[in-house]
């Protein structure tokens, strides 16, 4: 059974810092490509960001190229997402998501976590 579960949400000024973390199980992770949607109030959620199997490939959305990181630790079954800069905007509901397509993680990924919640004050 895979699980996702997220970590690193809060509470932070604008231009502040947060970086999430999401440790997954249930199967061979360094197969997967890894990402992150987010559910804004009263929006839809929306792909953030994502990485490959191995790392080496990434994509952001528009709004956070530049701001936001992702990356992955195969060894320990884990995936980040380091947020600089932030602004009001980002709030959201942060889902970890999984996928054997680097593709489809960006549109209809497999696997979603229970989110972690970002806000950020102006």
């Amino acid at each position: 059974q895979v699980q996702l579960v997220e970590s690193g949400g809060g509470l932070v000024q604008a231009g502040a810092s947060l970086r999430l973390s999401c440790a997954a199980s249930g199967r061979t992770f360094s197969t997967y490509a890894m990402g992150w949607f987010r559910q804004a109030p009263a929006k839809e959620r929306e792909f953030v960001a994502a990485t490959g199997w191995n790392g080496a490939l990434y994509y952001y959305a528009d709004s956070v190229k530049g701001r936001f990181t992702i990356s992955r630790d195969n060894d320990k079954n884990t995936v980040y997402m380091q947020m600089n800069s932030l602004k009001p905007e980002d709030t959201a509901v942060y889902y970890c998501v999984e996928d054997l397509s680097s593709r489809s993680i960006q549109t209809i990924p497999r696997y979603w976590g229970q989110g972690t919640q970002v806000t950020v004050s102006s």
